[in-house]
């Protein structure tokens, strides 16, 4: 065993040595008409993790000029999604891989998880929801309480009425909610399967309501990088489905999307806009992620083709009748950069330039030379569409020395109107605001 383990670490930490294409961080691509560069290739992977370490004394992340960041809640463990409650409480689902992932299989799936330990993730999944409550208005969670627990890595969670929904990995739960309350101790209800499995490769589950309250919108993401494990393993996944409350039934909503995280519903248009992961190994500056508006019956190439009718070769065997039909993504967040988080700007706290537009998590790179993400961006919309370059809104998560001390995922508003970003390296939740309208009486937090 120690002659397996010496020869697994071996292979992890020289990888970054072996980069696919140049070490410079130009990245182009961003925007509503990325530059795609021919596809590369390598016997080896791409790897570049930036080690977690954990956060000096008084860090905090870095926002734009006249806003002020505070630490909303600490001490949390591997906070993943946000939902914010009628009543202000913040939902906060403590979250990571489950057991059966498959990346902890076999010599190279072991590799794999030693390498995602370095960056922050394969922690055992806290498996539970707790909930953050500012009691004393001094905008930060004087209360944490565990609100539901012994789930299976759990991720999107939508109030209806005074029904509440999450989202695990395998399953979509109903539990009742009480308004105001600090626990939910009764059972839920388990109102359809969701696809998992002994692959279950990208495990997240989130889910939007509808405005009517009628329907419920889920992501499954792929079960491979780009097919490897046979198209057959693909049933179901890479897609949003659309879950009718009323009568249980379930159906595609849009499909060929690798790994589908963020959901949220763009003011201006009343369009369902998604945050999109997508595929590795195909350089430095391909593929990138993105969010795009989806549409009903659309499809978006995965696994066969990337950003529209790029043909994927790695793939076979190919379907030239479906990549006939792939629509290209609306707008570029920059490759690898793992944009999870996604939520529109509604609200009157910011300034007027932020109005409709769109925050994005960007957890970051673990294969890219130099790294990309590790920030919360944001992108600019005027009459329903994206309108300019993403703008740094949070970031200072990256060391000089190659360090992370953050990793972003979710984001969400609070009940202010201020921006909260969920950073599971951390163990935080941060709170941004205007300085001018932000209270700053006090920002240690309780612990549970």
């Amino acid at each position: 065993m120690r002659l397996l383990n010496s020869l697994a670490v071996s292979m992890v930490f020289p990888l970054a040595s072996c980069a696919v294409g140049p070490s410079t961080s130009g990245d182009a691509g961003f925007g509503a008409s990325p530059a795609l560069p021919a596809p590369e290739s390598s016997m080896i992977p791409m790897v570049n993790i930036a080690p977690v370490q954990a956060r000096p004394d008084g860090f905090l992340p870095t926002a734009p000029a006249g806003f002020l960041v505070t630490e909303f809640a600490g001490g949390l463990a591997h906070p993943r999604w946000l939902y914010t409650l009628p009543n202000g409480d913040v939902l906060v689902a403590e979250s990571d891989a489950p057991k059966e992932h498959d990346e902890g299989s076999g010599l190279f799936g072991w590799v794999r998880k030693q390498v995602m330990k370095r960056a922050g993730s394969g922690v055992p999944s806290p498996d539970r929801i707790v909930l953050l409550r500012d009691a004393d208005g001094s905008d930060v969670a004087r209360t944490q309480t565990v609100f539901l627990r012994d789930l299976h890595s759990p991720f999107g969670m939508a109030l209806i009425g005074n029904r509440l929904y999450v989202a695990d990995t395998d399953a979509l739960l109903r539990f009742d909610y009480v308004p105001g309350a600090t626990q939910i101790a009764s059972p839920g209800v388990k109102l359809a399967d969701l696809p998992a499995g002994p692959i279950n490769h990208h495990w997240t589950k989130n889910i939007l309501a509808d405005r009517s309250g009628k329907h419920l919108f889920i992501t499954v993401g792929s079960n491979s990088n780009a097919g490897e494990n046979g198209v057959g393993a693909e049933g179901g996944r890479a897609r949003i489905l659309v879950f009718d409350i009323d009568t249980g039934y379930v159906r595609p909503y849009t499909t060929g999307l690798r790994n589908p995280n963020g959901l949220a519903w763009q003011p201006e248009s009343g369009a369902l806009w998604a945050a999109v992961n997508e595929r590795d190994d195909l350089g430095n500056n391909l593929v990138p992620d993105y969010m795009t508006a989806v549409k009903d019956g659309a499809f978006y190439g995965f696994p066969y083709s990337y950003y529209g009718q790029h043909i994927d070769t790695r793939v076979k065997p190919q379907r030239p009748d479906l990549v006939a039909k792939a629509i290209a993504p609306d707008y570029a967040l920059g490759n690898h950069t793992a944009s999870l988080g996604l939520v529109f700007y509604d609200r009157t706290l910011f300034p007027a330039h932020y109005r409709g537009g769109a925050f994005v998590g960007q957890h970051g790179s673990w294969n890219r030379k130099p790294h990309s993400g590790y920030k919360v961006v944001f992108v600019p919309f005027v009459d329903g569409k994206p309108a300019g370059t993403p703008e740094d809104f949070l970031s200072g998560f990256l060391m000089v020395d190659g360090h992370a001390v953050g990793r972003p995922v979710g984001v969400a508003l609070d009940a202010h109107g201020a921006l909260l970003v969920a950073d599971d390296v951390g163990n935080a939740d941060w709170r941004v605001a205007p300085r001018d309208k932000a209270k700053t009486a006090g920002i240690t937090p309780a612990g549970k």
